[in-house]
């Protein structure tokens, strides 16, 4: 099953391409014109020719303001910043506080123990589905993919799991991806997630941390995946409806989407 392109950037973390997912018989998602990773704070646009060749227009930064002010995106020659907030109305959730939680072994084991941790990631998923915060921001995200000037789109959040995971499976519905496709596209940031934690989970584990609280923060499960899908279907009865009248997207910015993103398979 096609998942999206790995771009070998030296200077952002995950970043991959959409381009190729299939979206049904002879049909996928057009290649270099919406991509994902984390954030930009280390990108070095002098020497990472990488990123600069894709000729990034637009910048969807996911992260909250604590985030953004931490550590700022370095953006790539000639593209333009855009905030997406998702979690702008509880910016203390698990997903922007990830090295945080690795770093007190005894703390963490107190509040997040015995399975707790893994219940916290997914109840954060439900949280993102069901937040009207989240829901213009995600809005924001999907109506500038679909804008030809502001292609091509990189939206990224800290590592580009979680509120990118989201954001990633929320297009390829949207396009018309089955829910086994998105599923293995969610899932594949993982290897590189055990990579790039790999320093902080070992200073976790050294220190006594218990290694599935530590699986369960760095990377994305099935559950977390699960968890949104299923708050989606139960207020809203599937992604149309969410798009509808949950995330409030234009009808004629989801045909431009569908319009401009889908091609020919081969």
């Amino acid at each position: 099953m096609q998942t999206a392109r790995a771009v070998p950037a030296a200077s952002v973390l995950n970043l991959r391409d959409l381009g190729g997912i299939a979206l049904g018989p002879g049909r996928q998602v057009r290649p270099g014109v919406v991509l994902r990773s984390g954030q930009l704070s280390g990108h070095d646009p002098v020497h990472d020719r990488t990123v600069a060749v894709l000729g990034i227009r637009t910048v969807v930064d996911l992260r909250t303001a604590d985030e953004r002010a931490s550590a700022p995106d370095r953006l790539p020659p000639g593209a333009r910043l855009f905030v997406a907030d998702v979690l702008g109305d509880d910016p203390g959730v698990a997903p922007a506080r990830l090295r945080a939680l690795l770093a007190d072994p005894v703390e963490t084991e107190r509040l997040l123990g015995g399975g707790k941790a893994e219940e916290m990631f997914a109840e954060t998923y439900r949280q993102v589905v069901l937040s009207p915060r989240a829901a213009a921001a995600y809005r924001a995200f999907l109506e500038t993919a679909a804008d030809d000037a502001a292609r091509p789109v990189l939206f990224h959040c800290t590592t580009g799991k979680d509120r990118a995971g989201w954001g990633a499976a929320l297009l390829l519905l949207l396009l018309g991806a089955s829910r086994d496709v998105v599923r293995e596209e969610f899932l594949s940031v993982n290897p590189v997630m055990r990579v790039a934690f790999r320093p902080s989970v070992q200073s976790y584990l050294d220190a006594g941390g218990d290694p599935e609280i530590a699986s369960a923060i760095i990377e994305v499960r099935p559950r977390y995946l699960e968890t949104a899908l299923d708050a989606m279907d139960e207020r809203w009865g599937g992604i149309d409806g969410y798009a509808r009248d949950g995330l409030r997207i234009p009808e004629a910015a989801l045909r431009r989407l569908r319009d401009d993103l889908v091609v020919s398979a081969g």
